[in-house]
């Protein structure tokens, strides 16, 4: 390749090249040439490939420059008014397959809908009909108006048979930011037709952050990119007062996160190295300075703390691994809790010398294999700025990169993790667990009650599960309930997977603790069972194998999937 040279060398002296903050197996293995040198006066040419990529690697990573975060400023405010009497460019009535009902002259049942299209003289009734409008979810009519309401266009908006939950909600406020964007309209109002049963507190939060999440779109790296117009979005008929007004401050709160937590997963590897994620970490950090502290830890203070696991795998890597904490403590008042949120922090997975090849391998996407992380530091952002009391909360990433190099892990390799035990790497592509490995037993070692731990883990999870669908594993029941309870509000998609104890036969070793990986059967579970061993007993854990729902194909971008579900469950366990 172009960047690499070929230098001749006596090995007498290790290269000056290689950076003081490369991690110490590829130290080791310069000055254990230099050793050899000393035993021979053989001149040897050779490759002199890790330097080399070192220099590369920080100077390519100058020629991309992501333009500015342009996260949707729109602000949401809970009416009582008429419709028909309100004023802006479009108002967006979500209506249920029920509620487009007509009675035998053709006209609306639903009170709303019949309101509406009395003031418009048939209009709306008349439009709907040619359009074959019939309230199915994901269904959609605009109608612009020249005259007889406040609003400049009627936007139909289909929730189906029936509208409940946080997730129908959460879609219905993406089907606003879609029609708002279509129209270019700045100022709009969304009414439900039928509204009976319920949570108005929960649906206008779930409306609300389907709008931001709907309206944001991530033009960091294109040459052009164009401002969104929407502005503000009244939500009418779910009432009013400071606990709704609270509850779509929170929704903006979370939002800011998820969309963090988007930009972060959907950052090519050539940006987003271990050390830019670090210093996105320290930027929470600094601007939440009031709740949050950081410490990030290089390759020799991980080597001090003995995380052998961790730096096998971000051994053959030019950029450095960190090791990422920062931790939450409430502005006031004492601690009753105390959690830890550990995600995998992979910001580019190569496979290692179990190289991903062939169909279906999806290695250009290996960017997102930071998707834990992503969620927990989106999480981190979101409770910066809600400030939860009672609680303390530890944010630990494991980040590193997964490549190919001299210096890098081998299959059949056995390296040793921080509490000691010993493993067998027979897959270097199985490298996330590694990593988590030295990251949960340095969540145990801060004193925490509940560990939750995200990661990008198994493609056998998705197999299982489909793409929208994460899968749970723990062994208590009650971190279960808490956890299952939060995603109710947040719409999250979870399924309680078990952790089967026979499975672990198949990760003994015949020379160490165990293997990292076993058999195509059940590779979720045995993936489960092999973070188990580096959790204490007496810590509550749960893992959640996010690798289906942390990427949208369709949309061919991040997610930001698990930082609502965190947030709410967090605060569920604060005062």
């Amino acid at each position: 390749m172009a960047y690499l040279a070929a230098v001749s060398s006596t090995f007498t002296t290790t290269s000056l090249l290689y950076p003081s903050s490369c991690c110490f197996s590829s130290r080791l293995f310069l000055r254990t040439l230099a050793l050899r040198s000393t035993q021979s006066p053989l001149r040897l040419s050779f490759t002199s490939a890790v330097p080399f990529r070192n220099l590369m690697a920080r100077a390519s990573l100058g020629l991309t420059h992501p333009a500015n975060t342009q996260t949707p400023k729109v602000s949401f405010t809970a009416k009582e008014t008429d419709v028909a009497e309100w004023k802006g460019d479009l108002l967006a009535v979500a209506v249920t397959e029920k509620d487009v009902a007509r009675d035998g002259d053709s006209r609306f049942q639903n009170p709303i809908l019949s309101a509406l299209d009395f003031k418009l003289g048939g209009l709306l009734a008349e439009a709907s009909s040619e359009e074959d409008f019939t309230g199915k979810l994901g269904q959609s009519t605009v109608l612009r108006i020249a005259a007889g309401l406040g609003s400049k266009r009627v936007a139909l908006l289909g929730l189906g048979a029936s509208a409940s939950g946080p997730a129908t909600f959460k879609s219905l406020g993406e089907a606003v930011a879609a029609a708002a964007k279509s129209a270019q309209a700045a100022h709009v109002a969304v009414v439900l037709a039928s509204s009976q049963g319920l949570s108005a507190i929960n649906t206008a939060s779930a409306i609300a952050t389907g709008t931001v999440l709907g309206t944001f779109e991530d033009n960091r790296y294109k040459s052009e990119s164009k401002k969104t117009a929407l502005k503000s979005v009244d939500i009418i008929g779910l009432g009013t007062g400071p606990d709704l007004e609270k509850k779509l401050k929170y929704a903006g709160d979370v939002s800011s996160g998820i969309l963090l937590g988007r930009e972060l997963v959907n950052s090519p590897a050539n940006v987003l190295t271990p050390g830019v994620l670090a210093e996105e970490a320290s930027k929470i950090a600094s601007t939440y300075s009031d709740v949050f502290t950081a410490k990030i830890l290089d390759a020799e203070q991980c080597k001090e703390l003995k995380m052998g696991s961790y730096l096998a795998v971000a051994a053959a890597s030019a950029n450095p691994p960190q090791f990422i904490h920062l931790c939450y403590k409430p502005p006031s008042g004492p601690v009753n809790v105390k959690l830890a949120l550990v995600g995998k922090g992979l910001t580019f997975d190569s496979g290692g010398y179990n190289i991903k090849t062939g169909p279906g391998c999806m290695i250009e996407l290996m960017k997102f294999d930071m998707g834990g992380s992503a969620a927990v530091f989106g999480a981190a952002k979101a409770l910066g700025q809600i400030k939860p009391l009672g609680v303390e909360v530890h944010f630990i990433v494991a980040a590193c990169e997964n490549m190919i190099s001299g210096t890098g892990m081998r299959p059949g390799d056995v390296v040793t993790a921080s509490n000691g035990k010993t493993i067998e790497v027979n897959n270097t592509d199985a490298e996330g667990r590694l990593t988590l490995a030295d990251a949960l037993v340095y969540a145990c070692n801060q004193g925490v009650d509940k560990i939750i731990d995200l990661a990008t883990l198994t493609g056998a999870c998705i197999i299982a599960l489909g793409p929208t669908i994460a899968g749970v594993f723990t062994p208590s029941d009650d971190l279960a309930k808490e956890v299952f309870d939060a995603s109710e509000v947040s719409g999250e998609k979870l399924w309680r997977l078990p952790i089967e104890e026979s499975y672990w036969e198949s990760m003994k070793s015949g020379v160490a603790d165990m293997v990292n990986t076993g058999g195509r059967q059940g590779g979720a579970i045995t993936a489960a069972l092999f973070l188990k061993q580096f959790v204490d007993e007496k810590v509550q854990w749960m893992h959640i194998d996010l690798a289906g729902p942390v990427w949208n194909e369709k949309q061919r971008c991040a997610t930001g999937f698990g930082v609502s579900t965190l947030v709410e469950w967090v605060l569920r366990n604060a005062s």
